[in-house]
């Protein structure tokens, strides 16, 4: 049986291939390997947004860490919530003016969810940023110029806070900045401390 790499010689592997959430991690300093989760991402009947967020970002650093056992790695899933309804990812034009014509005016809570996990130490940890959303009123012009100029139907709820999409919106209330773009960076060197690494 091979002996457990100490904290430092472990390697620490991002389970996403969001780039989003690999451009925030890479603002720790910290060098990582990327690896693609092989999870089923349909909500189960009757799931909570928040629940739906938290059981696929652990299932996603689960399934990664058993290919990759001495290393730690992390997992996150955000999906948006309006009025306890999920809003994943468009993926083509016409969801994506659904979802900002449905969001027009409306508070939504982008709900992220991060899930650390060493299967070698036995450490498994998560945790959850809940981000307030303020929508502006939005008239189908300023859908369409914006996705037009954007083309953001890889985002949760069809925006980009860190681009143009900061324009349709009259508010953002979060502990943890970076988690609406995907990866709250705050809870992340949290757990990764926990589990062992060396952060500034």
């Amino acid at each position: 049986m091979t002996a457990p790499l100490p904290p430092l010689a472990r390697p620490l592997v991002l389970g996403s291939t969001s780039r989003y959430r690999r451009e925030l991690l890479s603002r720790l300093g910290l060098p990582f390997e990327v690896a693609a989760p092989q999870v089923d991402e349909t909500p189960l009947p009757g799931e909570a947004p928040r629940a739906l967020a938290q059981r696929l970002a652990l299932a996603k650093a689960r399934e990664v860490a058993a290919r990759h056992p001495q290393a730690i790695v992390i997992g996150s899933d955000q999906v948006a919530d309006l009025a306890g309804e999920p809003l994943g990812k468009p993926g083509t034009h016409e969801r994506a003016v659904a979802q900002l014509r449905r969001m027009s005016g409306q508070t939504v809570v982008f709900q992220t969810a991060l899930a650390v996990v060493c299967q070698a130490i036995g450490f498994e940890q998560s945790d959850l940023a809940a981000v307030e959303v303020r929508f502006r009123d939005l008239d189908d012009g300023e859908i369409e110029r914006y996705l037009r100029a954007e083309q953001p139907y890889d985002c949760a709820g069809s925006a980009k806070s860190e681009g143009l999409g900061i324009a349709l919106l009259e508010a953002i209330h979060s502990d943890d900045p970076t988690a609406l773009v995907g990866l709250p960076l705050i809870r992340t060197a949290r757990l990764l401390r926990a589990a062992g690494l060396v952060l500034p």
